[in-house]
């Protein structure tokens, strides 16, 4: 397998086949929460997708620089990292967007304690991959949380639109779509499981 096509399997693998919110649920918390409105829900994956980069690069720094020397740090490091990109983040939607800081609202600090961008350190961790494939898998990673959150966005924007009975409305019709969604994901499993 050649250096490109292994990136792109580490892409596509993380966006798609692995996606971090409707294979693994991580990242529930902005799933259900700011998936109500399809602009709030992609502004929310790209900000998602900056930190899952700067998280990667970060990560890859401390495993080749530091924890080899200290690997009892390795957990705190993480979120120290992450603690600090999500206040960046944060200070320049509210700097450069304060409408989509105000309709963010809570689940943009809430970032800090998205599983998905720990989980994206530890895997990569764990996986060993260097600072080209880390950058690929969080990109992938990123995208599958923003189409995630975008798809989720869609429907609950279509329904809005159609009669649902009340038995099913709110928390109830979300969890039924993020069911079909996963479940429709899990068909990518099987797409690639001969390379």
């Amino acid at each position: 397998m050649t250096v490109s096509s292994e990136l792109l399997w580490i892409f596509v693998s993380a966006c798609v086949i692995n996606n971090f919110t409707l294979a693994y649920f991580l990242g529930l918390c902005p799933f259900f929460g700011v998936s109500g409105r399809l602009d709030t829900a992609f502004r929310l994956g790209l900000a998602n997708i900056f930190v899952l980069l700067i998280t990667s690069l970060c990560a890859w720094a401390l495993n080749t620089f530091v924890l080899p020397y200290a690997p009892f740090l390795r957990l705190i490091s993480f979120i120290v990292v992450i603690a600090s990109t999500v206040q960046f983040v944060e200070m320049l939607i509210k700097k450069l967007s304060p409408a989509l800081f105000q309709a963010l609202g809570i689940y943009l600090p809430l970032i800090t304690t998205n599983c998905a961008i720990l989980g994206l350190a530890l895997f990569q961790t764990n996986r060993g991959y260097d600072f080209l494939e880390g950058i690929f898998f969080a990109l992938g990673a990123g995208c599958g949380l923003t189409l995630a959150l975008v798809l989720m966005a869609g429907i609950r924007q279509e329904n809005e639109l159609s009669s649902i009975p009340d038995v099913v409305q709110g928390a109830a019709m979300s969890f039924l779509i993020a069911g079909i969604l996963s479940m429709a994901f899990m068909g990518f499993a099987g797409l690639f499981s001969g390379a």
